[in-house]
């Protein structure tokens, strides 16, 4: 059986935004993907109300834990999503010939307030991220649907 292609998704931290969204891309197509996360600066730790907004989706990401994107450098990456959300933030770069693709989300790691008023903001970034990653692994499915049945006519 051939290995699932691999898909990087980088932010800065990778405490919260890649977390949420590896979860997620892993919950929608983790069938067909091999779906990690790492950051460019690794906070050391998974944000405890990104753990939180993913469980109140039946997501669990409690045992990830915050990564350097050197770990990857010697894998086969077939696909590279960062999800810095602000120009002002240095998103990684990955080296070598791999699909890239950009989308930016805000960083609720920055969020102010309450535990509440956070926790709101952790929730739509979460959902922003969802809408995303479930369209594209979608397509990725298509895709590979599209692979099969061409190799079965």
């Amino acid at each position: 059986m051939k290995t699932p292609p691999l898909v990087l998704i980088l932010c800065t931290g990778n405490s919260c935004r890649s977390h949420m969204a590896e979860g997620i891309l892993r919950a929608a197509a983790g069938d067909v993907l091999d779906v990690r996360s790492a950051g460019s600066k690794p906070a050391g730790y998974v944000h405890p109300l990104a753990i939180r907004a993913l469980a109140e989706i039946g997501i669990d990401i409690s045992a990830h834990r915050s990564k350097h994107l050197d770990e990857f450098l010697s894998l086969e990456v077939e696909t590279v999503i960062t999800v810095c959300g602000n120009a002002d933030q240095a998103c990684p770069m990955f080296p070598g010939q791999v699909n890239r693709h950009h989308w930016g989300f805000d960083d609720p790691a920055h969020a102010e307030g309450t535990e509440e008023e956070q926790m709101a903001v952790f929730r739509r970034v979460r959902d922003e991220i969802r809408r995303v990653f479930e369209a594209y692994a979608a397509g990725r499915r298509d895709g590979c649907n599209s692979v099969k049945r061409q190799s079965v006519s």
